[in-house]
């Protein structure tokens, strides 16, 4: 039996099989998926789950080596977003992140509903 906080199925599975640089995308409810990316819908109403909800339980899993932003993101989300240990974060444009996506291995979307709430994830390693 699971004994961590992730207890979504999908979700829990793709992290565990996760390797060294694998691209993981937590977006808002209107992130735009590149075709043929796998998409994990979490998104239950308008904001719920909110973002920093699924990126706090993502983060108790997965050890992230950097992470990516767009620098369009208001300044309080960028903050909330360095405040949490993910390594470095690189700002880009929102078009720049978009691109990016396409090599993720999934987009998590969640019912965040704030314009360019999201974050790109590169995974890193335990030791």
């Amino acid at each position: 039996m699971k004994r961590t906080t992730l207890l979504h199925a999908e979700l829990s599975g793709l992290i565990a099989s996760f390797g060294h640089g694998d691209l993981l995308v937590i977006g808002d409810a209107g992130l735009p998926v590149p075709p043929g990316v796998r998409v994990i819908d979490l998104a239950l109403t308008r904001g719920i789950p909110g973002i920093f909800d699924v990126l706090d339980t993502v983060l108790s899993e997965l050890v992230v080596e950097r992470a990516s932003l767009a620098e369009e993101a208001a300044p309080d989300l960028c903050a909330r977003f360095a405040e949490r240990a993910i390594g470095a974060v690189t700002l880009m444009s929102h078009a720049a992140f978009k691109d990016q996506s396409r090599q993720a291995r999934a987009v998590v979307r969640t019912g965040e509903c704030r314009p360019y709430a999201n974050i790109a994830l590169y995974a890193g390693v335990a030791f």
